[in-house]
């Protein structure tokens, strides 16, 4: 395995001699001329979905939860919505394309492998969507990331212009493949996927031409990868020179190389597959449903409670035995790796604007369900939490027990204190009985958002022990 990444790395140092021309050159993608392609964005989730419209016919790909961004955007080309595409089952958002049928009447095209339970036009290797005349999208089955995805490749005037690639090629990586083991129609073993992974790669994407766009359905930050590019969008050559997954090697090669340093897999995962195989309620009556109650709700002592509001307003006051998950970038990720599906919980923010907005952010992974109650929290003689000071730390280290929050492949990337205890968060709930309590307890994190919640598990679980949250102090240190 050394050898293998050794050679990788040369692989990719070597790419330096390239000259910027070549490198334009490869970038610089194929022109559309009849077609337009409009990419969304959803950042908490980096995820990417897309609209293509020729002649006043709109088709969608992987779209989320909520419908109505299509819906207005479609309303302002003047375009019907007539086609929804899902690569394959998402295992990480919630996906609308049965409330998009429907609502508009539109066809869904899935593999026939995903054997969906909702009405669909099975689309798999070989099979055409005529657009117009001239434009036509075509599938590709690209099974890697999942047994049963495929790629949707446009073309233009018998042109290869661009590639819909789902989960399978991102911009610098590709699809992990260890999410199908338990979870959909076919459950397939993490190597074999991998196996495959390699196949579609090379021989169903880097034989295209150069110059066609790359539009994948993540990007940085999503964990359906390990090194996504921070780039939206990409081309075939591009992706063939500078994706680490797309150097010349073997098949073990790649196969170890993939498997190598996977992030963890959140709880909800699995259980968005089967809800995207099956389809999802709608959107707007899924919020509906939310218990909305009055302010400073008096729970039962046993209830989850996902507190989202500022970590110091958290600490000064909270309810006993919340979790402070904080209204952030990643609290859909965070909620959906600390709580696992069908757990009913209550959530709380600190004003009706933020709560709504959290509750929108359970939607897209589709948690609302399990909602028992949503209300605000304006109390101030709650229970509480001391705050980290730095310089009572640095006057000695050793006196206290750090518990390093980060997920196992950064914290094998570097150790920020050479005594810390690593427990990932998305195992700490079922692992605080690890923590020794003879000191006071510090958390933290990479930035500071993590530790937030890291810290409020352990204060629930070891009432008798000081617990610290070091919060983004951790930058400071990581500096240094």
């Amino acid at each position: 395995m050394k050898k293998s990444m050794l050679s990788i790395f040369m692989m990719i140092l070597s790419l330096s001699v390239v000259s910027a021309f070549q490198f334009e050159q490869l970038i610089k993608p194929a022109e559309t001329k009849n077609v337009k392609i409009k990419q969304f964005e959803d950042d908490g989730l980096a995820h990417y979905s897309y609209a293509i419209h020729v002649e006043g016919e709109m088709y969608l790909i992987d779209p989320g939860r909520n419908p109505q961004p299509y819906y207005d955007y479609a309303r302002s080309q003047g375009a019907k919505i007539v086609g929804v595409i899902e690569t394959h089952p998402h295992a990480d958002f919630v996906s609308s394309h049965l409330e998009i049928h429907k609502t508009t009447g539109a066809t869904i095209y899935v593999s026939k492998l995903v054997d969906a339970g909702y009405p669909h036009q099975t689309f798999d290797e070989g099979d055409v969507i005529q657009l117009s005349h001239n434009v036509k999208l075509k599938a590709i089955f690209t099974p890697g990331h999942s047994p049963d995805g495929i790629s949707i490749l446009l073309e233009e005037n018998g042109k290869d212009v661009a590639v819909f690639t789902g989960d399978t090629l991102f911009i610098g990586d590709v699809g992990r493949p260890d999410l199908r083991e338990s979870a959909g129609s076919i459950m397939t073993k993490r190597e074999e996927l991998a196996r495959m992974m390699y196949k579609s790669t090379r021989e169903k994407l880097m034989v295209l031409d150069d110059d066609v766009s790359v539009y994948p359905a993540h990007g940085a930050g999503s964990l359906c990868g390990k090194a996504m590019s921070d780039a939206n969008t990409s081309t075939i050559g591009a992706e063939k020179l500078t994706n680490y997954a797309l150097q010349e090697m073997s098949e073990e090669e790649f196969v170890a190389l993939l498997l190598l340093d996977q992030p963890f897999i959140p709880k909800y995962f699995p259980y968005n597959v089967g809800v995207n195989k099956e389809g999802a309620e709608f959107y707007q009556k899924a919020l509906n449903t939310v218990p909305r109650l009055t302010n400073n709700f008096r729970t039962d002592e046993s209830a989850i409670i996902i507190d989202g509001r500022k970590q110091g307003d958290f600490k000064n006051s909270h309810i006993p035995g919340a979790i402070n998950v904080m209204n952030g970038a990643k609290f859909e990720t965070w909620l959906g790796s600390i709580i696992a599906p069908n757990t009913s919980y209550y959530l709380v923010a600190d004003n009706d604007e933020n709560l709504e907005e959290l509750i929108v952010k359970t939607a897209k992974i589709g948690y609302e369900p399990f909602i028992k109650g949503a209300f605000v929290y304006t109390e101030t003689d709650g229970d509480k939490m001391s705050f980290f000071d730095k310089e009572e730390f640095d006057k000695n280290p050793e006196a206290f027990t750090i518990i390093d929050i980060r997920n196992v492949g950064e914290y094998a990337d570097g150790k920020v204190f050479e005594t810390a205890i690593n427990i990932p968060l998305s195992e700490l709930k079922d692992r605080t009985e690890e923590i020794p309590t003879d000191k006071p307890i510090v958390v933290h994190c990479g930035t500071g958002y993590r530790s937030a919640a890291g810290s409020s598990i352990i204060h629930n679980a070891l009432k008798n022990t000081e617990v610290l949250d070091m919060s983004s102090f951790i930058i400071e240190y990581k500096e240094n």
